[in-house]
């Protein structure tokens, strides 16, 4: 089982994924979070058809400190059912990897 992993979501606006980035990061739930603006999401939600543009956000964390993290998104994410996933990080820079653990807070 990976150590660390990438998570996305994503965010209806510039503004609100980098309230989201931030927040996560200062609660050392991420150590990073990179956000890619002008995402076009279309998608299925309640019947209906939807074509959007988000931003992306993709945080750097540990595999353990992912429950944490998700709850966070939920507590401060717009959206009814923001998308939460985790990609296992299978190999990486050590250093870059030691950064993540030195950096992101032991969950509770």
């Amino acid at each position: 089982m990976a150590n660390h992993v990438l998570v996305l979501t994503s965010a209806g606006s510039d503004e609100e994924a980098g309230r989201i980035a931030q927040a996560m990061v200062e609660r050392g739930l991420a150590a990073c979070a990179s956000l890619f603006s002008m995402v076009r999401s279309i998608y299925l939600w309640k019947g209906a058809l939807e074509d959007h543009q988000e931003t992306m956000i993709l945080f750097k964390t540990r595999a353990d400190a992912f429950p944490a993290l998700e709850a966070a998104i939920r507590e401060v994410h717009s959206y009814e059912l923001p998308e939460v996933i985790a990609i296992p990080i299978e190999q990486g820079s050590r250093a870059y990897l030691s950064w993540i653990d030195e950096t992101v807070t032991k969950p509770t």
